[in-house]
């Protein structure tokens, strides 16, 4: 560990750039280091590493904050040392610093915004504070080039906190042109999953069980409803439909035992969370005229959704690119914040300013997607 608080001499500008980023937003302690050929536009990761807290958390049924700063606190230094290692990195090629800064738990947050804060006073580099959410967002422009994805952009963001339509006319400008009134479609999933006793983290256990069923099975028969889906706006809304299967469920407890039942609900429920997400994509799509549609945050994981949402895309709106980040950085990751602190460097008017980040850095839990203009 000593070797990460060398004193260093800050790195000259060059066209190729190393980004390390850090992220510990909620429970999955992770850093990765990005290099972005600026002549070639490319954005690839040289390292990508990630401690899971799943088996921690998962005791309790979901992430219990202090917790996760305690896993946080034992494994950040350990988890930077080995991204660097596997990056084959050293300290001097590390042209900036970036670190999720909010939205997230506040414990989890602060253990990486501090140790990101250290490491730019001691190696004197300069320190990015980047949103949770655009990281997502710009996940999507790993192991891509740069000119690959069109603006204006539509971003569906589907996380276990967040569900929203984005639009962006250009890096960096965000417009949520539509969210969620009550849960977020993710956090649905994880609760859906503990009413049928399936564990933790939910997401992928009801997903999974989804896949397996039958659709024309008759044994069991039920539609759930599918919320605001006649509004024509462009917000969302889970807790109904969180509500239905709760009723169904409690009329049907005879039947938990029975894997068939499992699958029907799971099957039904990610269906109807599914037709609200793309019909309303698809509906500002027609309404917005974007270049390019993304899939953003921990649910774009659901291979379902990807799936569906091609097919909708690519009959509907045919002239329309769609795309989704690659398998290693859907879910949290650290590599979206290095991402999409390249993107925020170049639009820094005083970069010289970034060196002194680490004094006043603020951490916050409900930090807001902000517009850089």
């Amino acid at each position: 560990m000593k070797k990460l608080f060398q004193l260093l001499i800050p790195a000259q500008t060059k066209k190729i750039m190393k980004i390390l980023g850090i992220e510990t937003s909620c429970d999955e302690t992770a850093a990765s280091i990005i290099e972005i050929n600026e002549k070639e536009g490319s954005i690839k990761p040289l390292s990508n590493i990630i401690s899971s807290q799943i088996a921690l958390h998962s005791a309790w049924g979901g992430v219990v904050p202090n917790l996760a700063a305690r896993e946080h606190l034992k494994n950040i230094f350990p988890v930077i040392e080995e991204c660097l290692a596997t990056a084959k990195a050293t300290l001097a090629e590390i042209d900036l610093l970036a670190v999720t800064h909010g939205p997230g738990l506040i414990p989890a947050l602060l253990i990486g915004t501090t140790a990101a804060k250290t490491l730019s006073y001691v190696w004197r580099k300069p320190l990015l504070g980047i949103h949770h959410i655009e990281g997502h967002i710009y996940s999507n422009f790993i192991h891509k080039n740069i000119q690959d994805i069109q603006f204006p952009i539509l971003c569906l963001v589907v996380s276990g906190g967040h569900t929203q339509l984005v639009l962006m006319s250009e890096h960096l400008h965000y417009e949520i042109i539509g969210q969620t009134q009550d849960d977020a479609v993710g956090e649905a999933f994880d609760k859906v999953a503990r009413m049928l006793g399936l564990g933790y983290p939910g997401g992928p256990i009801v997903s999974t069980l989804a896949s397996q069923a039958n659709p024309v099975e008759k044994k069991y028969t039920v539609q759930f409803p599918r919320p605001m889906l006649q509004r024509d706006d462009f917000d969302f809304s889970f807790s109904g439909l969180k509500t239905a299967v709760l009723y169904y469920v409690k009329k049907n407890t005879a039947a938990l035992s029975d894997p068939t039942f499992l699958q029907h609900v799971c099957y039904e429920f990610q269906q109807a969370a599914l037709d609200i997400l793309i019909e309303k994509t698809m509906r500002a799509a027609k309404i917005h005229h974007p270049q390019t549609i993304l899939l953003a945050g921990g649910v774009s994981a659901n291979t379902e959704l990807q799936r569906q949402l091609a097919k909708k895309i690519a009959a509907d709106l045919p002239e329309t690119n769609f795309f989704f980040p690659a398998l290693d950085f859907q879910l949290d990751n650290a590599g979206m914040i290095a991402t999409a602190a390249f993107f925020r460097h170049q639009k820094e008017q005083h970069p010289e300013k970034l060196l002194s980040t680490w004094k006043d850095m603020e951490t916050k839990a409900n930090l807001k997607l902000e517009t850089i203009l």
